[in-house]
């Protein structure tokens, strides 16, 4: 990988599964743009991205593990990763395969979509 080690994206991976907001909010551009897969929509900047988690680990429990990584022609990281969500009464509300396509700048996440 060119642009951040893979392990840079295993150690996000695994605080975000901690709920560790601030040590994974460390690792993100000041105006990050991050996609709100679990409303909708998409979220700029920290503070919103914090809001953003705090407001879904309250309501769902979700768990990512990234399964594979690469890096596309235009220097985008993709990480697969198996996706499982439960609701706070611990039903399962799915458990899939998606890609989180990361741009980077100044080796911080300045962007993140999600593909099915």
């Amino acid at each position: 990988m060119s642009a951040l080690p893979e392990q840079f994206f295993r150690d996000i991976y695994a605080a975000f599964n901690r709920r560790e907001i601030d040590t994974v909010l460390a690792a993100v551009h000041s105006d990050v743009d991050w996609p709100n897969g679990w409303e909708g929509g998409r979220v700029h900047g920290i503070e919103a991205v914090r809001d953003y988690w705090t407001r879904q680990f309250k309501a769902v429990s979700s768990n990512v593990e990234p399964q594979s990584f690469r890096t596309e022609e235009d220097g985008q990281i993709v990480v697969t990763v198996h996706q499982v969500v439960h609701d706070v009464s611990g039903n399962l509300l799915t458990d899939t395969m998606v890609e989180h396509v990361y741009t980077i700048e100044d080796g911080l996440i300045r962007k993140m979509d999600i593909r099915p």
